[in-house]
This record gives C-alpha cells, sequence and structure tokens, in this order.
C-alpha cells in the first residue's frame, strides 16, 4: 500500500460530499416545489407529458396506487425490452454487426436485470446486441433508476408529513427526476466522456490487421452516452463485455475517476436530500458517517489484501519483485484505483467494474461480496440504497429502546411493531433469496454443472451471483456459466425480489408512519443527530451482515484464504 493509494480513497469522498450536497439541493428544488434554474426549459416539457399522457400531477395517491402505477411502469419497459430482443434479427436497423436472436434465458434475465436497475449482464454486449438493443437498454438505464428515487420520496414523506393518508403523487415524481436530473446530467457526463476519449458513433465494427499478422474486429458505437448513464443512474451495465476497462468506456485515469463521481453523486445527495426533507439537516449526518465508515474501511482492507498479494505463492517459496496481485487488473490503473473502483461499485451498487472481482484475493473479493450483502446500504444506489439504511436505523432504534425499556422514535414519530416488522422483512429478503437459491444450486445437478471451479471459490461465485442479484448490484465474480438456463431463471427471481419484495415493504412503513401525528422530543428520546447514534447504526449493519452470513463466508472466502496460506488453490 502507498500514501497515494491510501489518499486517493479520501480525495474521492471529499469530492462526492461536495457534489452530492449541492446536488441535494438542486434535487429538492426540483422535487419538493422549489425552483431552479432550467425550469424554463423543462416545465413546458413536464406539462406536454401530462397533456399527452392525461395525467393530474396534483393528485395525492395513497401509498397502495403509488406502488401499483410504479410496478405498472416497469412491466410495461420489461415487455418492450423482451420483445425487442426476440426481433433483433428482424429489426435491421442499427444492426451493422448483423447480431443474431437473443436466446430465451438471456433474454428473460437482461430483461428482468435492466427493468430492476441491476443490469446483470450475461452475455458479451459487443458480441450479442445490435446498436438498436443497447440503445434501448439506455432508455432502460434512465427509467430504472427514476424508479428508486420515487421509492425513496415515497418513504421519507412518511417521516416529513404527519396526519396524512398520502404519499405523494408517482407521475409528478417520475417526471421531474427524469426531465430535471437524469437528462440533463447524463448528457452533460456523456459531453465529458466523450472529451476523454470514448466514441459515440453508429459506425460498423472496424476490421484491423495486427502487426501479428491476425485479423482483430474493434467494436464501436454509442458508448460516450451509454457508459455516462450508466454511471450516473448506478446501472453498471456496459457497452462491453468488459465493462469499463475497456479502453473506449474506460480510456484513462480521468475518465474513471469523473465515472466514479457520476456514480456517487446522487446516492449522496440523497442522504442530505433526507435530511432537508425532514426539516433537520442534522439528521443526515449519522447516517453519512456510517456510510462513510464502511466504505473507507472495505476500500482499506481490499487494498491491503491486494498489495499484500497471494500468499500461496510465499508458500511456495515463489517470491516476485512486487507483491502486488496483479492478476485481473489493469496496468493502467493499478492495484490502489482497481480495488476503490470495484469496492466503490459493489458499496454504491451499479456493479461497474475495471478489474476482475474472481481474480481478487479471497479477503480482497470479499469485500465487495460483503458490500451487496448489507443490502447495498453504503451509500447504495439511486434512492434505495438510503431507504434501506433507514431501515436499519429503525432496527436500532428499536434495539435501542428494548434495552432501555422505551417505544422507540425516530424523527418525532414513534416507531412500533409495524413499522419493525416491515423493516425486518425487507431485510430477510435479501438473506434468504441468497441463501436459499445457493443452497439449491450447490446441490441440484443443473446449478453444480454450471460451476466451473471447485471447492471454497466455487462457493463464493454461487454467493456472489445471487448477492449481486437481490442487491440489484449487476457486477459478477465469474466462474460460473450465467447464461444457463438455472442461474438465468433463479439470478432473475433474485432480481425482481430483490427490487420489488424488498422496497415496498418500507413503502408500507413510511405510509404508515405518515399517518401519525408528530410528538415532540423528551428527555428520554434517543438523540439520532450525533455520533452515538452512527457508531450504533453502523454496529447494527455490521453485526445483522455478520449474524446471517457468517457461516457461509466462512466456507467460502475464508476457508479459501486459510487454504492459500498453506499453500492450497482453487480455480479463479
Amino acid at each position: 500500500m502507498t500514501w497515494q493509494g491510501i489518499l486517493q480513497i479520501f480525495v474521492l469522498l471529499a469530492v462526492v460530499t461536495i457534489v452530492g450536497f449541492y446536488l441535494s439541493k438542486y434535487m429538492y428544488n426540483t422535487l419538493e416545489g422549489g425552483r431552479t434554474f432550467i425550469d424554463r426549459v423543462f416545465v413546458p416539457c413536464e406539462r406536454g407529458v401530462y397533456r399527452i399522457c392525461g395525467i393530474d400531477p396534483t393528485i395525492e395517491m395513497r401509498w397502495t396506487r403509488y406502488v401499483f402505477v410504479l410496478l405498472a411502469v416497469n412491466a410495461v419497459g420489461f415487455v418492450v425490452l423482451m420483445v425487442l430482443l426476440a426481433l433483433q434479427p428482424v429489426l435491421t436497423i442499427f444492426n451493422p454487426a448483423h447480431m443474431k436472436q437473443v436466446p430465451f434465458w438471456v433474454n428473460l434475465n437482461t430483461s428482468i436485470s435492466f427493468m430492476t436497475n441491476t443490469n446483470w449482464q450475461n452475455y458479451g454486449g459487443e458480441t450479442t446486441l445490435s446498436y438498436l438493443s443497447q440503445m434501448w437498454l439506455t432508455v432502460q438505464q434512465f427509467l430504472s433508476p427514476v424508479t428508486g428515487i420515487c421509492l425513496f420520496l415515497a418513504v421519507v414523506r412518511g417521516f416529513s408529513r404527519h396526519n396524512a393518508n398520502t404519499i405523494g403523487n408517482f407521475w409528478r415524481d417520475f417526471v421531474r427526476t427524469l426531465l430535471w436530473v437524469a437528462i440533463p446530467i447524463s448528457v452533460i457526463g456523456a459531453i465529458v466522456l466523450l472529451a476523454l476519449g470514448s466514441p459515440q458513433n453508429l459506425n460498423a465494427y472496424t476490421v484491423v490487421h495486427t502487426l501479428q499478422g491476425h485479423t482483430q474486429v474493434i467494436a464501436q458505437g454509442p458508448v460516450a452516452s451509454m457508459t455516462s448513464i450508466m454511471q450516473f443512474g448506478d446501472n453498471g451495465g456496459g457497452f462491453f463485455n468488459m465493462n469499463s476497462a475497456q479502453p473506449f468506456a474506460g480510456p484513462n485515469a480521468a475518465s474513471i475517476f469523473f465515472q466514479l463521481i457520476l456514480g456517487f453523486s446522487v446516492p449522496v445527495a440523497c442522504i442530505f436530500l433526507f435530511g432537508k426533507m425532514v426539516k433537520n439537516l442534522r439528521q443526515a449526518r449519522p447516517i453519512f458517517a456510517s456510510m462513510a465508515i464502511l466504505f473507507v474501511i472495505g476500500a482499506l482492507v481490499m487494498y491491503h489484501f491486494e498489495a499484500v498479494g497471494n500468499p500461496a505463492l510465499v508458500a511456495h517459496g515463489i517470491h516476485l519483485a512486487s507483491s502486488h496481485n496483479l492478476e485481473g487488473k489493469d496496468s493502467r490503473f493499478g492495484t490502489a484505483t482497481s480495488t476503490l473502483f470495484n469496492n466503490s461499485t459493489t458499496a454504491v451498487s451499479w456493479g461497474s467494474v475495471i478489474a476482475s472481482n474472481d481474480s481478487m484475493t479471497p479477503i480482497g473479493g470479499m469485500i465487495p461480496l460483503f458490500n451487496i450483502m448489507t443490502g447495498e446500504v453504503i451509500f447504495g444506489s439511486w434512492g434505495v440504497g438510503m431507504i434501506g439504511m433507514i431501515a436499519y436505523a429503525v432496527l436500532a432504534l428499536f434495539l435501542a429502546g428494548l434495552m432501555v425499556g422505551r417505544t422507540p422514535e425516530y424523527l418525532g414519530k414513534k416507531i412500533e411493531s409495524f413499522e419493525v416488522k416491515m423493516a425486518v422483512l425487507s431485510m430477510i429478503v435479501p438473506s434468504l433469496v441468497i441463501l436459499v437459491l445457493a443452497a439449491f444450486s450447490v446441490v441440484l445437478k443443473a446449478g453444480t454443472s454450471g460451476i466451473f471451479n471447485p471447492g471454497p471459490h466455487g462457493l463464493t461465485e454461487v454467493l456472489y451471483a445471487f448477492s449481486s442479484g437481490v442487491g440489484n448490484n449487476g457486477s459478477a465474480f465469474g466462474g460460473l456459466n450465467a447464461a444457463s438456463p438455472w442461474y438465468s431463471a433463479t439470478v432473475g427471481i433474485a432480481m425482481l425480489l430483490g427490487r420489488f419484495a424488498m422496497y415496498i415493504p418500507l413503502v408500507a412503513m413510511g405510509a404508515s408512519l405518515a399517518k401519525k401525528q408528530r410528538i415532540p422530543e423528551s428527555a428520554g428520546t434517543f438523540p439520532t443527530h450525533g455520533p452515538l447514534f452512527a457508531g450504533l447504526l453502523t454496529g447494527t449493519v455490521v453485526i445483522v451482515g455478520a449474524l446471517i452470513f457468517f457461516p457461509s463466508l466462512a466456507l467460502g472466502p475464508f476457508a479459501e484464504q486459510f487454504a492459500a496460506h498453506a499453500g492450497k488453490l482453487f480455480g479463479g
């Protein structure tokens, strides 16, 4: 480890904090009735959308109707995408490489994936999809994160309102987030990425002759625009199979750092937006501190184990000039930047990578896995990471209330049995789905036939696949036949449950809180704006994750790490 590598972790955190804080002001004005400098451009567009669709944005919705409309919008996107991919050979427009029909199971998995903001890809983008298909995936990369902000708004309004039976209007939340936030910033991001070296065209693939006398096909296309919303929307599903490690998607270190800022911006902004919506910005501080602590610890641990290298080499008496584990990493970025990027994208839940997670050391690869297993609450994706942390806050206050014998309160609302049940239900879903589907995959032939690596490494790969699916992360560990019917279907189920079964209970919790009367603070009220609550919240996240997943992690990455010290290696 070097001081420069450690410093860049804190520099990134400082930059995204500043960006997120100012973006939260803009988002608050956009979504909660304020004014912005581009209203003159987008207000007429917004009114036009309402007029064409016959929408009255002033009508407030109960939580059941809000969720129903949200599900309907996602269902339409799923159907359109599945039909488009099925008809890819027929739709010859923007298909210069003459891509064939996408297999059914891959089509099903991909359609679910891009609907749920997961963007798990069990195919190579540049070798499977036409430009038209890639562009429609880009459309979905706008729509899916916007629904995450809608979920966030629905939950937080439960704390900001009182004696209310409604939680807002979905259409207004959806359209304003899309027009004011997603589209303009992603356009600016695409221009910056284009300037930094990413291509943006509809040209046919280029065929070149190498110095060795071979022929090579170089894919190109609308890369900058897809990469921009891929990172800004915390989608992660890239144009290329190598994701941001591909030189067109990640041409240089400046481009990689800019992509990290894009990915962090809205999740960090949601923390401060939460404070603004509940009219108490101090409430955002312990949540931000908890997320930042978990993020920095993960980044340092991952960097350390990758810098130390593979202990199996030392066990066999192999000593290299550099001990760093450079397998699966791009020499342009090295260990520090590679681990920072991969830790960031699993903490912030957009799953983009510039290095192979499968090639990390066992503990180094466990960090991204654990980030996802927490429920993607270390910043997390657009809105949903923040409401996931709110669920942990409710649980933490419930535990604190048990210790002192008081009914827990949060932001002037009593936390009663219904709210605790909904919060716990949102936590049960990811753990249950991950462990049950992984258990079936390691005992049924349909699952074991797709595992290419034996022993604990293979178990880690299976755990990672379902964790990535249910966490709507989308990054892959590798080592699996992910395009097989078994993994396409089961990971698809995990993605659906992770998106909807995990967060809809929290919307119900928010609606329940919105109906309650606000109560004043008393001497017995637990303070939720200081370091004590930040510590309690951080401890709750770690302890819950450890209690649920430690046995599986012990059989996977921990067992592999101990085996490596003894000189035994497994596939990777």
